[in-house]
C-alpha cells in the first residue's frame, strides 16, 4: 500500500489487520464494514487521488502514516471533551481530527476551538467530514474511530509522534484576499443569519445584498485577522425568507468583506508551491467548493492528494482553503 490511494474495503482491511496507522475517508457503507484497529475516517464522496479528482463510492482513500509514526493513539471525544484536546498531544508530533461535519460538534468546535486550552502548541491538522452534495440535509457526515461504528456525536483524533529528528508544519492555502466592496458586521456569531446585519455601517440584510447587487455566491466572505484571510463560505441563500447559511461560523464584531474573484483556480493553487517544498508534504485535504468551482474533477492537482472536505482544520476551522502538513529537519 503506498502512501496515498484508493483502495477497496478487503486491501483496507488487511491493512488494518496487519497493525497500519491509517486516515481513510470515503462512503458510509464502505467504512463500516472495516474492522478494529489503529485508524479513524470520515465520510466523503469525493477525493483528489494520484489520478486526478474523483467521485468514489467503491473503494476508500487511504493514507498510510505508519512509516512516519513513532507512535500513534486513537482518541474519540465528546463535545465536552474536544477542547482538553491538546492534554494528548505529543511532545514532537502532530493531531489529526476529523469532525462530523453539520453537527451541533461541528459548530462548537468551529466557534470555541480558539480557546481551547493549549490547542496552538503543536499542529492540529484535520478536516470536517461530509457527504456527496446531492445529500446535504438527506444523509449525516459521519466519523470513524477505530471500527466500523460511525458517529455524529464524536470527533476522531489520532495522535501521532515523530522521531526527534523531525517537525511537523500546517500550511495554508487561501486564494481569496477582500475585495473592495461594503464592510459587513453581524451582530451575533451564527452559522446562519435571519435579519438585520450592519453593511457599511448601517442596518441592512445579507439575503437581500446579495439579490441587489446580483453578488457571486461562489465567492466567500473574508476577514482581515491581522493579515491573515479567514473565508466564511456561503451555503444557502434563501431570499424570501432574508436567510443565509454558512458553511462556518461568522463572529460579532468582525468585520467581513466578499472576496476578489480569482481568475484561474488551478494556475493559483500551483502558483503556492515550490518543487522542494511538495516534497515534502505528507497530507493534505482541500475543500468541497474548490473541487467544484475549479472543476477539480479529473484533474490532477501534483502532490497535493486526500479528501475533499466540508471544512478544513489548521488548528481553527477554515473554508474553500487547502491545507497540507509537511515534515522538515529538526534544527
Amino acid at each position: 500500500m503506498s502512501n496515498h490511494g484508493l483502495y477497496s474495503v478487503e486491501d483496507t482491511a488487511k491493512a488494518i489487520a496487519a497493525g497500519h496507522v491509517l486516515l481513510i475517508a470515503g462512503d458510509e457503507a464502505l467504512l463500516k464494514q472495516l474492522p478494529p484497529g489503529k485508524w479513524i475516517g470520515g465520510t466523503s464522496a469525493n477525493f483528489m487521488a494520484p489520478e486526478g479528482g474523483v467521485t468514489e463510492r467503491e473503494r476508500l482513500f487511504v493514507t498510510d502514516i505508519t512509516s512516519l509514526a513513532g507512535a500513534a493513539e486513537v482518541h474519540a471525544y465528546s463535545i465536552d471533551e474536544l477542547p482538553k484536546i491538546a492534554s494528548h498531544y505529543p511532545a514532537n508530533g502532530f493531531t489529526v481530527l476529523i469532525v462530523p461535519g453539520l453537527s451541533p460538534l461541528h459548530e462548537a468546535f468551529a466557534k470555541g476551538v480558539q480557546n481551547y486550552e493549549s490547542v496552538f502548541n503543536a499542529p492540529l491538522f484535520g478536516w470536517i467530514s461530509g457527504v456527496h452534495v446531492s445529500e446535504i440535509g438527506v444523509r449525516a457526515p459521519l466519523i470513524f474511530v477505530g471500527d466500523g461504528q460511525g458517529r455524529t456525536d464524536r470527533a476522531a483524533a489520532i495522535h501521532v509522534s515523530l522521531p526527534a529528528d523531525q517537525i511537523a508544519k500546517i500550511d495554508i492555502v487561501n486564494l481569496f484576499v477582500q475585495g473592495d466592496g461594503v464592510e459587513i458586521e453581524f451582530p451575533t456569531g451564527s452559522f446562519e443569519t435571519v435579519g438585520e446585519c450592519l453593511i457599511d455601517g448601517k442596518p441592512g440584510n445579507l439575503a437581500a445584498l446579495i439579490g441587489a447587487e446580483s453578488i457571486d455566491t461562489r465567492l466567500p466572505l473574508v476577514a482581515d485577522y491581522n493579515g491573515a484571510m479567514i473565508n466564511v463560505s456561503l451555503r444557502e441563500v434563501d431570499a424570501k425568507a432574508g436567510r443565509v447559511a454558512f458553511y462556518a461560523p461568522v463572529f460579532e464584531g468582525v468585520k467581513y468583506r466578499f472576496a476578489k474573484p480569482v481568475p484561474s483556480y488551478t494556475d493559483a493553487f500551483g502558483s503556492h508551491l515550490s518543487d522542494g517544498e511538495a516534497d515534502k508534504i505528507v497530507l493534505s485535504c482541500n475543500c468541497i467548493l474548490n473541487y467544484l468551482y475549479a472543476d477539480l474533477e479529473g484533474k490532477r492537482t501534483g502532490t497535493l492528494l486526500g479528501p475533499i472536505t466540508f471544512g478544513e482544520i489548521a488548528y481553527m476551522l477554515l473554508n474553500q482553503t487547502l491545507v497540507y502538513l509537511s515534515l522538515e529537519k529538526a534544527a
